[in-house]
């Protein structure tokens, strides 16, 4: 009887929960009463729960439940008494407003593409559906389990013969009994099958030895269908996208289009068509070649400065020493900081950062620093290539470091994260690249107006890296326009900023394949603006010191700059705001 009474009131559990809704959102305005922080922290745990739980990307059921979160969510959002917040509170319920918008487009988006591989992936409901099955309370059935693996493995078989490159179907004619894909479909697709391939991993590891009949039945069958999904996703990348697996040369991207781009925008309160971004890319791009020029010709290089920069390139500093220059450089950018009252850097900050080499197989992605609370240092490792040495050393030359140094550090990106993690820290799942690359690109601007730069060499060195931004905008946007192919966005780094090759590849690289969002790369020249329209507004007019000012964006938490304008400026915003600040002066 005692093991009775358990098992009976698990069962009346299971009941109840299945005639409950699946989620419940919470009272809204009660959470409210309280600040709006309250909702925005109720609402980053709850979804991320409902995403751990629902754990297959590619899972319908997942894709339903989120939008039903998101509906109820939106619902309880309007129902709040909008015009009874201040400043704060109208900043943080738009926010989430926004974000909800930009989330039900994502998942219709994230639809569109699935439809788009759905056909190269008919097994992808059966393997949903035994992972998704273990999250309820039915007990699993071994030889059902194992047919269905066998099944999958004999659908997994039948595609090899049936998938084929669209070249195929241009150079040999079409087959009624073929699939014809792209390159970049296919590479997604390829994506998509190891993700599925560890999603069923999960599933059998789940009960493979706890359940004696499962893995006398599923043991032979999964490893067969395992295998399977491994032989599939190397085909689908080799053979159909054409991408071998030692091929460390071709990229392959995915372009949104415009569409995609001006939604993008739109989330980020970027008023501006992703042409006249292009257009505002051109117009910096030209002043930093006459800043350039005028380097050059200080150094005697006259208006070669590609003869200048090479000479800049050379400047670097020997094998094993790159470490103890960073360390100058740090030490360097605060005292300039703390000397110009420019910003106020907490004690703590300056000593809680910490080093760490970057591995030859990061540095094939990521050619140059990387920062935070830990800056991750690209130069030359013994194993590498004697060519991939030099260009690593001249890549991370002294001048171009003492310009990436800072944006990595202070005021950059590690006093950033230490203030953001004090500061507004729920505003952390709302974060922007505009705010986190736009600050630290926003330094660099600032500091070579505040005369941080030295020399003609130092110069270059910042002018290469703000070249550089400008280029991001052209070679991201364009490439999502379908307006450039991934070779002549390497070549436009190459040609225009002067990047030694195999840092402008792994540049493209990172951009169009490294998981960063189609604005991400423009996001740091952009963000600078914004930064830039803004202290025009409030410090050079006298509203604000330059300590209160920067000191003031930090404690904002990395959102939306236009938002960042609001509260800096005490504006109460309408509940149907809609971004219109053409912060670029046009």
């Amino acid at each position: 009887m005692r093991l009775i009474i358990p098992v009976l009131l698990c069962l009346c559990g299971v009941s109840r929960a299945q005639e409950d809704p699946y989620y419940a959102r919470p009272d809204l305005s009660a959470l409210a009463e309280h600040g709006m922080q309250e909702v925005l922290r109720r609402y980053s745990v709850d979804l991320g729960a409902l995403r751990r739980f629902w754990d297959v990307r590619l899972s319908p059921v997942r894709r339903q439940r989120e939008r039903e979160f998101l509906d109820t969510w939106a619902a309880g959002l309007d129902a709040l008494d909008f015009e009874a917040f201040g400043v704060d509170d109208r900043i943080d319920w738009l926010l989430l407003a926004n974000r909800i918008r930009y989330t039900r487009r994502s998942l219709a988006l994230d639809e569109d593409r699935w439809n788009e591989t759905r056909e190269l992936l008919p097994f992808a409901g059966t393997i949903i559906e035994l992972q998704e099955a273990r999250r309820t309370p039915e007990p699993i059935e071994p030889s059902v389990a194992a047919g269905r693996l066998d099944s999958l493995r004999e659908v997994i078989e039948e595609l090899l013969e049936r998938v084929h490159s669209d070249d195929e179907e241009e150079d040999s004619g079409a087959s009624k009994d073929h699939i014809y894909v792209t390159r970049s479909i296919a590479n997604r697709a390829a994506s998509q099958v190891r993700s599925l391939r560890k999603s069923l991993g999960r599933w059998f590891r789940y009960y493979s030895g706890y359940d004696p009949l499962f893995s006398w039945w599923c043991a032979d069958p999964y490893g067969k269908a395992d295998k399977a999904l491994g032989d599939y996703a190397k085909y689908l990348r080799e053979r159909v996208a054409g991408v071998e697996e030692d091929d460390k040369d071709t990229i392959l991207g995915d372009p949104i289009g415009r569409e995609a781009l001006l939604e993008e925008l739109q989330r980020e309160l970027i008023p501006y068509t992703p042409e006249e971004l292009v257009a505002i890319a051109e117009k910096e791009l030209a002043w930093c070649d006459a800043e350039m020029q005028n380097a050059s010709r200080e150094l005697d290089f006259g208006d070669d400065w590609r003869a200048a920069q090479e000479h800049v390139k050379t400047l670097h500093v020997s094998p094993g020493k790159q470490p103890e220059l960073i360390r100058l450089l740090a030490q360097e950018a605060v005292d300039f900081l703390e000397s110009h009252e420019l910003l106020t850097i907490p004690p703590f900050a300056k000593n809680a950062w910490r080093m760490e080499m970057m591995t030859p197989e990061r540095q094939a992605l990521t050619p140059y620093f990387t920062g935070g609370e830990v800056i991750s240092v690209s130069f030359p490792t013994s194993s590498m290539p004697h060519g991939d040495k030099l260009m690593s050393m001249r890549g991370n030359n002294v001048h171009f470091s003492r310009a990436t140094v800072h944006h990595e550090l202070i005021p950059g990106h590690h006093l950033q994260q230490f203030m953001n993690a004090r500061y507004r820290a729920y505003r952390s799942p709302f974060s922007t690249p505009f705010w986190g690359e736009g600050w630290a690109l926003y330094w660099e601007m600032l500091l070579w107006d505040e005369g941080f730069a030295q020399s003609p060499e130092d110069r270059i060195g910042m002018l290469f890296w703000r070249k550089h931004r400008c280029a991001r905008i052209l070679f991201s946007l364009g490439f999502h326009l379908g307006e450039l192919n991934t070779d002549e966005c390497i070549e436009l780094l190459v040609e225009r900023i002067g990047h030694e090759r195999a840092n402008a590849t792994a540049e493209v690289r990172r951009s169009v394949q490294g998981g960063y969002g189609p604005l991400y790369q423009a996001a740091y020249m952009l963000g600078g603006l914004q930064f830039r329209a803004l202290h025009r507004e409030l410090v050079q007019t006298g509203e604000r010191s330059e300590r209160a000012f920067h000191d003031a964006i930090l404690r904002e938490g990395s959102i939306p700059v236009e938002l960042v304008r609001a509260k800096l400026s005490d504006r109460l915003l309408p509940r149907d705001y809609t971004s219109s600040w053409r912060f670029y002066g046009d």
